[in-house]
Parts: C-alpha cells; structure tokens; sequence
C-alpha cells in the first residue's frame, strides 16, 4: 500500500513541476532557421509568405487563444516567442515567429518528451488557417 501512495507522490510532484518550471527567454526565445516546411519528432516549422504586416496578424491570432501568452518579444522587434500550456496536464509547448521582409517564419516545439504527437503541427497549422493569404 505504501508503493501506491509514494508512486501518487511521485506523479503529484511531477505534475507539479510540469506546470511550475520557469521557462528561460534565454533557451526558448530563438530565431527559427529554415527555408522550407518541415514536421518534425517534437514540433513543426512552417514558413509562409505572409506579407510586411504577417507577424502582426499572426500575432493578434495567437493572442486569442486562451491557452497562449507572449513569454519574449514583440512585434515591434520582429520576433515573438509564445508559451501554450495544454489544459489538463500543463505541458508547455514553445512557438517562437518571426517576420523577415514578407516571409514568416514559426517554429513551434514542445519542452518535454520525444514527441508531441503532432499537437504544434495542429496548433501552428490552426493558427495559420486564419491568417489572410494577403497580410498586406
């Protein structure tokens, strides 16, 4: 019976920590790299031509949504990073955009595990569903 209660223990504290751990600007706030695409194990890239207004507009979409807030940056510096917890269990994942004359780069990653079973691809996917295909 003790191994019950010390393994509830366990997953309290764990649960705990996932919600709780500070995220560092320093780790997380970082320009995306890429020129193409790509879905990857623990998050997605995607790079849109957005037009000159692209990460204000993504930026007012992101903003929206309630499980999301702006950890660093700005649209005026030309790169955000943005902390999306899930509603259940807290994991955090990290979505960092950044405007580069008309193109619009996103990279959003998740901060533990392997994978994130493709939850960044549908929430970046999602947000960019409702950007205008003219942000100009």
């Amino acid at each position: 019976m003790t191994v019950v209660w010390v393994l509830l223990a366990l997953m309290i504290l764990g649960m705990a920590f996932i919600r709780l751990a500070p995220s560092d600007p320093a780790r997380w706030h970082v320009a995306p790299k890429g020129d193409a695409d790509k879905d990857l194990k623990g998050g997605v890239v995607r790079v849109v031509q957005a037009g000159q207004l692209g990460l204000k507009k993504f930026n007012a979409i992101v903003q929206a949504d309630a499980t999301t807030r702006v950890l660093a940056g700005s649209v005026d510096e030309g790169m955000v990073t943005y902390i999306s917890r899930t509603k259940v269990m807290g994991f955090p994942d990290y979505t960092t955009a950044q405007q580069d004359g008309d193109t619009l780069r996103i990279y959003g990653r998740l901060r533990f595990g392997r994978s994130d079973m493709g939850v960044n691809r549908k929430r970046v996917d999602g947000w960019l569903q409702l950007l205008p295909s003219t942000a100009n």
